[in-house]
């Protein structure tokens, strides 16, 4: 496949590309599909949500075939799949290609994806949690806005994995190496800038365009994604970087809590300072 020069290359070929989706995710829907007794809406919706990219295919899908007269957003899973019925869902939604198949060749990649993909897994739970203690009636759209916050970031592993491992590998050789500036001196471009590109070329939910736009930082439902994703990233490698206390004390104030009352609900170990 010849690499796209410019971030206007990339949105093109991302949006001509088959997704490909965790091997984890087709084995469950084949499973489901084969066994009636247990084939519902709430049980594909369960593994379908579990797998940011095979979310992404169905709001992809969604967006495509979008009536007229459907003029809100759909971005509740099972709700989606109980209106779409189950044969329409598993063949025009397809569980392939296989994200282990895509980079048999990058297994390197294949597990900095899947890294990322158990970060924003982390991320949408967290955020889930939270905007159900906020009393947020739309909470399993704050969900799904956190799971697909990195999105940019796992599309690339999957499809330009060169790159994204030297990138990798320059931040590991300098740890005080900002993301954006890699970022830029090896593909062109900043990972938040595709992001929003991608969004806005595929119509995704609003909550998740909001994200990085500064004017909506201080909304409620935005501060609450971007604190899990805060909370997810820093306590990838375990509970002692030194920016959880800070991350403890922000969503204290977002939840109205006392920090050490986060920490139990993460269940982070020891107490906040």
């Amino acid at each position: 496949m010849q690499q796209p020069q410019d971030m206007a290359g990339w949105v093109e070929l991302l949006g001509a590309a088959d997704i490909p989706v965790l091997r984890h995710t087709a084995r469950e829907l084949q499973k489901l599909r084969a066994d009636e007794d247990h084939l519902n809406a709430r049980s594909v919706a369960h593994v379908v949500a579990s797998d940011p990219m095979m979310t992404l295919k169905l709001l992809r899908y969604l967006q495509e075939h979008k009536g007229r007269s459907q003029t809100s957003e759909l971005v509740q899973v099972e709700q989606a799949i109980m209106m779409m019925g189950f044969n329409t869902f598993f063949e025009s939604i397809p569980a392939q290609p296989l994200v282990e198949d895509v980079l048999h060749d990058h297994l390197d990649a294949l597990t900095q994806l899947l890294r990322t993909v158990r970060r924003a897994q982390r991320t949408a739970q967290y955020a889930f949690d939270w905007a159900l203690m906020l009393h947020d009636l739309r909470a399993e759209e704050v969900r799904i806005a956190a799971l697909l916050a990195y999105l940019s970031e796992m599309l690339m592993w999957c499809f330009n994995p060169e790159a994204m491992l030297k990138i990798h590998a320059m931040q590991e050789a300098d740890k005080t190496l900002r993301s954006a500036v890699v970022q830029e001196q090896v593909l062109g471009f900043q990972g938040v800038a595709l992001q929003r590109a991608l969004q806005v070329e595929w119509h995704l939910p609003q909550l998740l365009q909001q994200l990085n736009d500064p004017a909506h930082a201080e909304n409620v439902r935005v501060r609450n994604v971007v604190l899990a994703m805060n909370l997810a990233r820093h306590s990838a490698h375990g509970w002692d970087d030194a920016a959880l206390p800070d991350d403890y004390r922000d969503i204290a104030a977002l939840l109205r809590i006392e920090p050490d009352k986060v920490m139990a609900i993460v269940g982070a170990p020891g107490v906040a300072r």
